[in-house]
């Protein structure tokens, strides 16, 4: 199955967090911090939303951040993504 955003919606795969800190010490599952980088999977055409013409900035394989807790989280196949507005994503990384 594929996901095809509609309009401004971008989907995105999270990347896995660190299990261990810069020091060394090793983080138990509950003391993670949920992920704010991810890399895009899909992307929607843009398009007028909210009566506003919306540029699609990102393609397929950008890498992100991400607003802390916006979006859907959904699950396809066994993988998880997020579904979020691309005004939800704050930054590009290269």
């Amino acid at each position: 199955m594929n996901i095809k955003p509609l309009a401004d919606r971008v989907v995105i795969k999270m990347v896995e967090a660190e299990e261990t800190t810069k020091s060394g010490i090793i983080l138990a599952g509950g003391a993670k911090e949920k992920p704010q980088f991810a890399e895009v999977v899909a992307v929607g055409p843009g398009g007028v939303v909210d009566g506003k013409e919306v540029k699609m900035e990102l393609v397929v394989g950008d890498k992100v951040l991400m607003s802390k807790y916006a979006g859907t989280e959904v699950k396809l196949d066994g993988v998880d993504y997020t579904i979020l507005r691309q005004s939800d994503i704050l930054a590009k990384v290269d």
